[in-house]
Formats: structure tokens, C-alpha cells, sequence
């Protein structure tokens, strides 16, 4: 079952966005993730707070999603990301359909 990474940020640094997001989409396609969405526009339609830049990624598994975040590939993106923007992760298990 697919499972999704989704991420609410805000960017601190540009530069360091760059390499932390160069990084990272490498890593991502390294472990058999992919974009679904990637910076578009975001509304919010109910509750708060205001929108974010969000961020969604396709794993095949969560065991997938899970080990590219522990991986020390993705490592060394994440010493970018800590300039580079503050931010919420949520992993989501796909929905079995019914």
C-alpha cells in the first residue's frame, strides 16, 4: 500500500532551500518516491492556520517512506534543511479502497 509524505513549510534561507531541495529530490527518487504536488498554490478553505508551501510525496510503502527518512543519504539533506526552512512531516498510510 502506498503511503504519503506530506510537508507544510516555510522558507527561512533560499539558498539553503535550493541544496537541501537538490538533495533531497535525489534521495527521493533514489527510494521510489515521487512528487505529487511540489510548491503549488495552496488554500486554505477551513480552519487556520493560513497556508503554507505544501509538499506531497508517493512512496511504494511506508517501510519505504521510513527507511528513506533514516537513510544517510537523505542525512545529508537534512543538514540544509535546518537553515533552510521550519516545517511540519506527516507520514499517511494510503487508503485501501473500498
Amino acid at each position: 500500500m502506498a503511503a504519503y509524505v506530506i510537508s507544510e513549510v516555510e522558507v527561512r534561507d533560499r539558498a539553503a532551500m535550493e541544496a537541501y531541495r537538490t538533495l533531497a529530490a535525489q534521495t527521493i527518487a533514489q527510494y521510489g518516491g515521487r512528487y505529487l504536488a511540489r510548491g503549488g498554490a495552496a488554500e486554505v478553505v477551513e480552519g487556520n492556520p493560513p497556508a503554507r508551501t505544501i509538499i506531497i510525496v508517493e512512496f511504494p510503502s511506508m517501510a519505504r517512506a521510513r527507511e528513506w527518512y533514516a537513510s544517510a543519504e537523505y542525512a545529508e539533506a537534512l543538514k540544509f534543511r535546518r537553515d533552510a526552512l521550519e516545517r511540519r512531516l506527516m507520514f499517511v498510510e494510503g487508503a485501501v479502497p473500498a
